[in-house]
């Protein structure tokens, strides 16, 4: 069994299937721990708060599989801080009616009462907690995902890039830029490289959605006064804020690097091969204004930028399929890290055959819709509860 993509998804994937007894090779073409990718940082938003039951689902088998995790490493990978959203009232109330009738734990309060609890942060509308939510360590969980998928049997070669696969009439063959190796099957989770891997394979390249890699920028900020609780937090479009054209709202949470901030869904379209990696001056300038306004517990600044990788679908909804020996996990980019294990999981299920991929996350192509709210696909496109 070949893994191809040692990011997240594909770390996850190769850590389930060798729970199951499969013989796994991970290819992934850079370092442990490098910052090329989407899966880099310390830090990333865990939440069950989508107007959409399948994430709702998705987020609470994953939390569990986040614990089983950290038992098996012996470290902590997830922190809870809880979360909140404000901002839109019909996404805020949309949020907490999903939640309530999946039985998550959440409340609604007024922004007075919400400010007096989180005094690091102002509210413009009714405020939804949810207290279950936190942040992953992402450099932490991706490094302990390969070392318990090493501990299951797996052998996880770094610095071996995976340039094509070919399909056998018994298995696939997978090109790698040291000579080919065959596998009975081959799943696929290499990020803002996926199409390029796919190349060799027009046929199933031409069964999948779009996928369109940008550049992020978030930024992080130091905290101000006296030590702030800081959950995580978004804050959809609409009330009192206004958005860049495009931008489904703006993230934040805490982190060890300061508090951390973002733009959802705002950069420029890149090659994972040829991005420059220089943040963009008129996008830190909108973060530290969004500071100076909305977070009075940080220095706007202090902004510290950085960049990242988004991978996303027209629809927003992930790429979880399979097509004969080969898997494709895709499209993840800008809310999918929360949900790793889970989709690790579901990929060793397609993998045995046990498992068909949910209607939402399977081939074909795909409207394409504006972004939706911070971290979700956006809740008038979805029907609740479906």
């Amino acid at each position: 069994m070949a893994v191809i993509g040692g990011g997240a998804m594909g770390s996850a994937a190769a850590w389930q299937l060798a729970l199951r007894g499969h013989r796994v090779v991970l290819f992934e073409q850079f370092g442990p721990g490098h910052r090329r990718g989407a899966s880099h940082g310390s830090s990333r938003i865990f939440r069950h708060a989508y107007a959409h039951r399948r994430y709702i689902n998705l987020a609470t088998r994953a939390d569990r599989l986040w614990r089983q995790l950290e038992r098996l490493d012996g470290g902590r990978v997830y922190t809870r801080t809880g979360a909140v959203d404000h901002g839109h009232p019909a996404e805020v109330f949309a949020l907490s009616r999903a939640l309530t009738e999946a039985g998550v734990d959440n409340s609604l309060l007024r922004p007075k009462e919400a400010a007096l609890r989180w005094p690091g942060i102002r509210f413009d509308t009714m405020v939804l907690h949810h207290p279950a939510a936190g942040r992953i360590d992402a450099d932490g969980a991706v490094a302990a995902l390969q070392r318990q998928a090493v501990a299951a049997g797996a052998d996880v070669w770094h610095h071996t890039t995976a340039t094509g696969l070919r399909l056998l009439p018994s298995g696939v063959r997978v090109v790698t830029d040291s000579g080919h190796l065959r596998f009975d099957q081959a799943v696929v989770a290499a990020g803002a490289w996926t199409s390029k891997v796919l190349e060799t394979l027009p046929g199933l390249r031409d069964e999948l959605p779009a996928l369109r890699t940008t550049q992020e920028q978030p930024a992080h900020f130091a905290p101000v006064g006296e030590p702030v609780d800081w959950p995580s937090f978004i804050h959809h479009p609409g009330a009192d804020l206004a958005t860049a054209p495009g931008t489904g709202g703006i993230y934040g949470l805490s982190s060890p690097d300061g508090v951390k901030i973002g733009e959802h869904g705002s950069g420029p379209e890149v090659d994972p091969d040829t991005r420059d990696f220089l943040p963009d001056p008129a996008g830190i300038t909108r973060l530290q204004d969004y500071a100076a306004t909305w977070l009075p517990g940080v220095d706007p600044a202090s902004a510290k930028a950085s960049t990242c990788l988004y991978t996303t679908t027209p629809d927003h909804h992930f790429i979880v399929d399979r097509s004969g020996p080969v898997t494709v996990l895709a499209g993840f980019s800008g809310h999918g890290f929360k949900f790793t294990p889970a989709i690790g999981e579901l990929a060793a299920g397609l993998v045995s055959g046990a498992a068909r991929a949910p209607a939402e996350f399977a081939f074909g192509r795909r409207a394409s819709t504006p972004p939706g709210t911070a971290l979700a696909p956006a809740t008038h496109q979805i029907r609740q509860g479906s």
